[in-house]
Formats: structure tokens, C-alpha cells, sequence
């Protein structure tokens, strides 16, 4: 079984990756997808701060965004591939669970993204809304 665990670094998704962990402990086999999508910079601003300049930062970000999930999975002996990707929230899971025949997505079910969340919708709505395979949301 593949799992898909998007991570923000928020405490709901350390939760859903703890319920992914449990999942593979409870099929005594599995594979972890664990994927930060960095969405902080607004469209165009990596032309305007340069290609050396948006690669530092979105490093920066993939360093919180994932830093939990590392430090959580460091011990555990379960196989696992870390996905970075820029963009969409939303667009770069559904997109990630296809290229990496993800067979569950497990996922919290609010995230670090605050205000943001509220004005463009629920990226777990979203997920739910436009994928095939089975969603658990984590709360």
C-alpha cells in the first residue's frame, strides 16, 4: 500500500502522519509518500527575485514544512520518499497521488495556512472533490 501524506508542518499533519504510520504498522507493509508543497511565493515573484534567490527560499520552506515529518519518521523503519513541490496546494497532491499511483491520501484536516484557507476554500475539499482514491482526513 502507497500512501500520500501531505505535511505543512502543522500539528493536524504530524496527526495524519501518525495515523499513516499506524496504517502501515497495522498492514505490516507499506510505503510513505510524505510531499510540502510551497506555495508562499505570489506568481511572479521568483522572476522578480531571481532564480538563485526563489531557490533559497523555497529550501527554507521545504526545511519547515518537512522538519517534523523527518524528525518523526528518523527512527521508524518504514520506507519513505519525501516529495518537495512548488504551486497549488491542492493541484500538486492530486497531481503527486497520480505520478506516484498513491493508493490513500491521509491528510489533516486544517492546516498552517490560516486566513488564506478561508478565502480560497479548503485544500482537503479541494483533494476530496477532485481524486479517485480513498481520502482520510486526520482532525
Amino acid at each position: 500500500m502507497k500512501i500520500l501524506v501531505p505535511v505543512d508542518g502543522s500539528d493536524a499533519s504530524t496527526r495524519a502522519l501518525q495515523h499513516a504510520l499506524a496504517l502501515c504498522k497495522a498492514f505490516r507493509s507499506g510505503k510513505l509518500v510524505v510531499m510540502a508543497v510551497d506555495d508562499s511565493l505570489f506568481p511572479g515573484a521568483a522572476r522578480k527575485m531571481g532564480a538563485e534567490a526563489a531557490a533559497a527560499h523555497h529550501a527554507e520552506s521545504f526545511a519547515r514544512l518537512l522538519g517534523p515529518a523527518r524528525r518523526l519518521l528518523k527512527r521508524r523503519k518504514v520506507d519513505v520518499e519525501f516529495v518537495e513541490r512548488v504551486g497549488d496546494v491542492a493541484p500538486a497532491i492530486l497531481d503527486t497521488v497520480a505520478k506516484k499511483k498513491a493508493d490513500i491520501i491521509v491528510m489533516g484536516s486544517r492546516g498552517a495556512g490560516g486566513i488564506k484557507g478561508v478565502l480560497l476554500g479548503s485544500v482537503s475539499q479541494k483533494v476530496l472533490a477532485g481524486t479517485k482514491v480513498p481520502v482520510t482526513i486526520v482532525t
